[in-house]
């Protein structure tokens, strides 16, 4: 096993190089010139120029990949054109919320996709199995924003039941924490909610018509016994899959998210930092969750032998 995770980690090198070349071509051949935005509207040529330089983007681009590479290599991220501050700082200051909107959303998507999986498999063809088959389609089909400002109509302006927009800190009250997360939550959960439950449900189904649920089921066993013990465990496999590959798909809905609720994560930060062309924030914060994309996948295949003892590395 120890074997088996240093060559995956040995094999995210040439990954992250990949990704790291591939990030710094597509912000320089994007439209758009971050000393033009830095200079204003009312800036002469020559100042754009005197930008161009003292931000080193005057240089060959091969150089400034270079430059920016073994500065990276000795762990400087750099400092942002637009906020004017390091990188490592601003990631630090804005990951707190993405940890917490993403931590929360997957709570919400484990806790009520797998039940109702379950339940549909186990009711396969009834009422029940019928709406959670058409939940998980409409899920798929109604994009984040829309579902973020419907919720934000019916639970923040007509009901007043949660605040519309923020982030308010844990350490500034639980109450207030976890009531600025709710409605952007929920709205990020729905596509995963969707996605889990029609996997749960299929994994469960193709384990019931197996023998030794029978077995289970003849030796006289509740069904929840049956379902949980028997069933949903030994499914267990394709449905950690799905959510590993959800947790890594969150950093698009964050992206979305972050931006109609208004919370300064690390998505309205890219959001932020693409729109003013701050290319060494753009270039850190992928390169954040390109690596985070890759441990989790690494998390996830380890996981493996915990649920089925058959797998080995």
């Amino acid at each position: 096993m120890f074997t088996y995770i240093v060559r995956r980690l040995v094999a995210t090198i040439p990954v992250m190089a990949i990704v790291a070349v591939m990030v710094f071509a597509m912000l320089r051949l994007t439209p758009g010139d971050p000393a033009s935005i830095i200079a204003g509207a009312a800036a002469t040529s020559q100042d754009v120029a005197e930008i161009r330089t003292r931000l080193g983007l005057d240089r060959p681009i091969v150089s400034q990949f270079f430059i920016w590479i073994g500065h990276l290599l000795g762990g400087d991220l750099g400092e942002s054109f637009f906020f004017k501050r390091q990188v490592a700082d601003l990631v630090l200051d804005r990951v707190g919320p993405t940890v917490a909107l993403s931590t929360m959303t997957i709570l919400w998507s484990v806790l009520i996709a797998v039940p109702l999986g379950v339940v549909a498999a186990w009711k396969q063809g009834s009422w029940v199995d019928r709406v959670v088959m058409g939940f998980s389609v409409l899920g798929f089909s109604v994009p984040v924003f829309v579902i973020g400002y419907v919720l934000i109509y019916v639970f923040a302006i007509k009901l007043s039941w949660l605040p519309v927009q923020g982030y308010q800190p844990l350490r500034d009250g639980l109450g207030g924490f976890i009531g600025h997360l709710v409605l952007p939550s929920l709205t990020l959960s729905v596509i995963y909610i969707a996605l889990i439950a029609r996997i749960t449900r299929t994994s469960v189904l193709e384990v019931l018509s197996e023998d030794y649920i029978r077995t289970a089921h003849a030796k006289g066993l509740p069904n929840r016994i049956v379902l949980m013990r028997h069933a949903l465990r030994n499914a267990a496999v394709p449905i950690v899959t799905v959510i590993g590959i959800g947790i890594a798909l969150l950093i698009g809905g964050v992206v979305v998210t972050e931006s109609v609720f208004s919370i300064p994560g690390l998505g309205r930060l890219t959001v932020d930092a693409v729109l003013a062309r701050d290319y060494p924030t753009v270039q850190a914060v992928i390169l954040l969750f390109s690596v985070v994309y890759v441990l989790l996948n690494l998390v996830v295949d380890v996981a493996y032998t915990f649920l089925d003892p058959r797998i080995r590395y």
